[in-house]
């Protein structure tokens, strides 16, 4: 008996291990990049090398453009990008989950929502932050905060649709219109407690966006201007001189995408899997 049920309980507890393990692997680059500033062996803005210094032992990973550390100004530039791209994730998701639930109940909404969608997806979003960020006053990093979120909104309302549109017919949903249930009550009782795989997709893919979009508006010096420790910014800088000290442009661009995949993959892992329910036995 015993040995019958040990492949069974192994089976179980390689999935819960997997979720661990990519929940840490997702955890440390964002734990690295809050405690970054407090590791930074040197100042930010205090020449430590000659321009695009090769790695030495006094900096690891050499000098940028004008000296400076770069180890020092790679773990002081993330915690801003991160925390930027946590809020647009975060508000993009609640707000095109309820637009998306209640579209689906309404009908008169939800076919004015699809039109706006369309609408703004058509908008290149390169030029949408620039419209909006130069729009708004002082621009400055909330602009492309702003911007990503605008530009978020759409995309991600006509997949929370999408996913809710065939539970809308469910017989627990039109029981509680029968009921006399209220519109708010069906979309935040029936509806989202039955998105949760597809909301928590969702908030990674969002987050791994902007990171790319507050990132490209650094390189692009739309929102963190110089002498900022910003990851994007980095990269631009020191792109002339990338054959002189490679680590100056490859390390933060590495960080960028650590930092996106990590918080992805740990989304999928904690993402319930619900192909298991369709599945019947012969």
């Amino acid at each position: 008996m015993t040995t019958t049920l040990a492949p069974a309980i192994r089976r179980r507890r390689t999935p819960r291990a997997r979720t661990l393990i990519l929940t840490a692997v997702a955890v440390l680059p964002l734990v690295l990049t809050v405690a970054g500033p407090l590791l930074a062996p040197h100042s930010l803005s205090t020449p430590v090398t000659a321009p695009f210094a090769a790695p030495s032992a006094d900096a690891p990973l050499g000098g940028d453009q004008l000296g400076r550390d770069v180890l020092s100004r790679l773990l002081d530039g993330g915690i801003l990008l991160v925390a930027g791209a946590l809020l647009v994730a975060v508000v993009v998701t609640a707000a095109a989950t309820l637009i998306g639930c209640f579209a689906v109940l309404r009908p008169t909404l939800g076919r004015a929502v699809e039109r706006c969608a369309d609408v703004a997806i058509l908008l290149p979003p390169l030029l949408g932050i620039m419209l909006i960020a130069l729009a708004w006053p002082g621009g400055g990093r909330w602009a492309v905060i702003a911007a990503a979120v605008v530009l978020g909104i759409p995309y991600a309302v006509r997949v929370v649709a999408a996913a809710a549109a065939p539970l809308a017919s469910a017989g627990y949903v039109e029981a509680a219109v029968t009921r006399g249930e209220s519109t708010a009550y069906i979309a935040l009782r029936e509806l989202l407690p039955n998105l949760r795989s597809t909301v928590l997709t969702l908030f990674g893919l969002r987050f791994v966006d902007a990171v790319y979009v507050i990132s490209m508006a650094g390189f692009l010096q739309i929102g963190p201007q110089p002498p900022a420790s910003d990851w994007s910014l980095m990269v631009r800088e020191n792109a002339s001189g990338i054959l002189l000290n490679p680590w100056a442009v490859v390390a933060p661009s590495l960080a960028i995408a650590a930092v996106a995949i990590t918080v992805n993959l740990a989304t999928q892992a904690l993402t319930p899997d619900t192909t298991k329910k369709a599945v019947t036995r012969s």
